[in-house]
């Protein structure tokens, strides 16, 4: 039975391209607390990988959630890692990428499997460091504080040579701790004492790129490159505004096309702004000109333009994306997104005008002061564009962030946002798609997002319980998990106090902002 499980791994890694192997010395345990096709699909995961192996005297190994957590509990099979089938638990230090708050069960899974206490008390110095970073520390890392020895918070470009420079020093493990609890840029849980600002990578650092090729992804076998790191853009609710670590910092097209492997034929260009890049089209042009295939993460309804839908329909886009965030144009101007209605008119006669297939649009549903009125403006929206080209909308609830401007904003109950869907669906009915995130799960995602390291030992509960809805429900109860302050909405606007004006720690929400 583990033979048939490693096999699985056996056959990945020889699919791949540019996978790092090496005896040096020092090595970590890089881990993703996602399954393989996911974690490979992180441009951050890959980076870190191929700094540590970059590092003269370290490499990096990697692990991943299984696919089939089951099997491997059913074999008693220490989760090993890919390059060497290397039991997790023999490596003295263990590197986790965190994207998001609901991939704390598989970061719970991955330490089980490895044979490891999940609280950090109940580690010692016969067991491994474990260490986290990722996307989520950009806004709430403090639920992982029980359970890691060290969190590296923001850009890890840097700071992952930091830590590497202090281990070969080899100190003591309190040592260690006490020397890394004072380091910008690292907060070790007991000894830090408060979350500092999130580290910024020095710009000869950038970009970000693909270490290894491989097809067993969503992306299958693509290249992916960030033509730019940040945004310019100062929406309120979003992590990566113009406000964090200085905005917007770009790459010269040359810079990107050097970087691209020639054996690449899908590039995928990545980065919170990447249509907002003064040369994108330029860039995109370049690729398609050298025979390959182009996505882009994060197309802009108002960057999109004749030459760049023109250059993407010939780089093999077969449908566009793009995203109104607010349901309405009076809650677009709210949230500061500033994306106007035309603009969604101009996306969908661009894609109808260029042969792609359909148009999907993202909006955030429940942003505070919304109302069906808002909604039913977004069903009348529906209704016209897709008399222009077929249309689906990506719905998800909205989940306020620490570290925006929207830190501490209530989540709208769970019933009220059902019912707008329904009534967007029932309004487009026959007309265009709704396709939903569940609001439970975005609830479980706003508890973890808006509360302390309380709310990591609830989710550690929820997931020994089996991690149901009512199991989750539950351990915030236990636990007595209060969200941060919410924020006071009245005449359907937001009144949200200044950033340091939020407490530590704040009241309960009201009883009806709360899941029945």
């Amino acid at each position: 039975m583990t033979w048939a499980l490693q096999e699985q791994i056996r056959a990945r890694l020889g699919d791949e391209q540019g996978t790092l192997l090496s005896e040096a010395g020092h090595k970590i345990a890089l881990c993703y607390p996602s399954p393989y096709s996911v974690g490979m699909s992180s441009l951050g995961f890959q980076t870190i990988y191929r700094e540590i192996c970059g590092r003269p005297g370290w490499s990096a190994e990697r692990a991943f959630l299984p696919d089939d957590v089951a099997a491997w509990r059913a074999a008693r099979a220490p989760l090993v890692t890919y390059e060497t089938l290397r039991p997790v638990s023999a490596f003295e230090t263990l590197a986790f990428s965190v994207a998001y708050e609901l991939e704390l069960p598989g970061f719970f899974e991955v330490l089980e499997l490895a044979g490891l206490p999940l609280l950090a008390s109940e580690r010692d110095v016969r067991h491994p460091l474990i260490i986290a970073g990722g996307p989520l520390t950009f806004s709430n890392p403090l639920p992982l504080a029980p359970f890691v020895d060290v969190i590296l918070l923001g850009e890890a470009e840097e700071l992952i040579h930091d830590l590497m420079a202090r281990l070969e020093a080899a100190p003591e493990r309190d040592a260690l701790l006490d020397a890394l609890a004072v380091l910008p840029g690292f907060y070790v849980p007991g000894r830090t004492a408060k979350l500092g600002a999130v580290a910024r990578a020095e710009d000869d650092r950038l970009p970000a790129r693909s270490q290894i090729l491989t097809p067993h992804t969503e992306l299958r076998s693509m290249f992916l490159i960030e033509p730019e790191r940040g945004c310019s853009r100062g929406c309120t609710y979003c992590v990566m505004r113009r406000t964090t670590n200085g905005g917007m910092r770009t790459v010269s097209p040359e810079r990107v096309l050097e970087l691209v492997p020639d054996n690449a034929r899908r590039v995928g260009l990545v980065g919170a702004a990447v249509t907002d890049h003064p040369r994108v089209v330029d860039l995109v042009r370049k690729l398609v000109a050298s025979g390959r295939e182009v996505g882009i993460s994060s197309l802009r309804a108002d960057r999109l333009t004749d030459d760049l839908v023109a250059a993407l329909k010939q780089g093999g886009a077969r449908s566009l994306t793009t995203a109104a965030d607010g349901a309405s144009e009076r809650m677009r101007k709210a949230i500061d997104r500033k994306t106007p209605t035309e603009a969604l008119f101009r996306a969908a006669h661009l894609a109808r005008e260029y042969k792609l297939a359909h148009l999907k649009l993202y909006v955030m549903c429940g942003i505070p002061g919304e109302t069906v009125e808002d909604i039913d403006e977004l069903a009348g929206l529906g209704r016209e564009l897709s008399a222009i080209i077929p249309l689906a909308f990506g719905m998800s609830p909205f989940v306020a962030k620490r570290n925006t401007p929207m830190d501490g904003a209530p989540f709208e109950p769970i019933a009220s946002i059902d019912a707008k869907l329904d009534r967007l669906r029932r309004a487009l009915k026959g007309r265009a798609e709704v396709r939903a995130t569940s609001a439970r799960w975005a609830w479980v995602e706003y508890m973890l997002a808006q509360s302390g390291p309380e709310a990591g030992l609830a989710a550690m509960d929820a997931w020994r319980a089996g991690g149901s809805f009512a199991a989750w429900k539950k351990a915030f109860a236990e636990r007595d998990v209060q969200p941060f302050q919410a924020a006071r909405v009245t005449d359907g606007r937001l009144n949200l106090p200044q950033l340091s004006a939020w407490p530590t720690v704040g009241p309960a929400l009201p009883a009806a902002s709360l899941p029945g």
